[in-house]
């Protein structure tokens, strides 16, 4: 029989991006998603207890990034997936704060180039919103495309960082178009 694993979770209530649920082990965060009122499905040999103190160090780091104090995560991860989706999320996490790639570019990255829709899957299953960056992954011509926390989330997220995109059936927005910084210092829309 495995050896019982204790996660430990909590709940950020109120957020730019709404309620937010967090869970970590000892190894470092496993879940950071949209709390939409359940915690995921324990594993048989997992055991789920409450602990703001627990997640704290994390909670810290989303509330300084919402400020726009945070601009890379050091938190440790504990993710769990398989050795393709593990591969995705890495590419991911070297995606820099403010920039943007397509699913096409992760794909060519991680070293299957014609796998693109298996990277769109991956970035579905990311248990780590946010800090895994997912919602830095635009569609081939720029636009949002799905985001487990919503388009309007993922736009709200790529606008704190002052990022490209263009909004489908839009025009690209200003400074944008070639996912350079174009001198335009941006400011937060919304504060923590």
């Amino acid at each position: 029989m495995p050896e019982e694993l204790t996660v430990y979770f909590s709940r950020i209530e109120s957020s730019p991006a709404g309620p937010l649920l967090l869970a970590a082990t000892e190894k470092g965060l496993r879940c950071l998603q949209f709390d939409r009122g359940k915690l995921p499905i324990a594993a048989s040999n997992e055991r789920w207890i409450e602990s703001r103190e627990r997640l704290e160090p994390y909670i810290g780091q989303i509330q300084a990034y919402f400020r726009g104090e945070l601009r890379a995560f050091t938190c440790k991860l504990d993710l769990i997936g398989t050795k393709f989706q593990k591969d995705c999320w890495e590419a991911l996490l070297r995606i820099p704060y403010g920039k943007t790639c397509s699913y096409a570019e992760i794909a060519r990255e991680i070293g299957r180039p014609q796998a693109f829709r298996a990277v769109g899957q991956a970035n579905h299953d990311n248990p780590i919103a946010i800090i895994v960056p997912c919602h830095r992954v635009l569609g081939a011509n720029g636009t949002l495309t799905g985001y487990g926390g919503g388009l309007s989330t993922k736009e709200k997220l790529r606008r704190l960082e002052g990022a490209a995109f263009r909004l489908p059936g839009s025009a690209p927005q200003p400074g944008n178009g070639n996912n350079k910084d174009d001198g335009v210092e941006r400011q937060a829309e919304f504060l923590y």
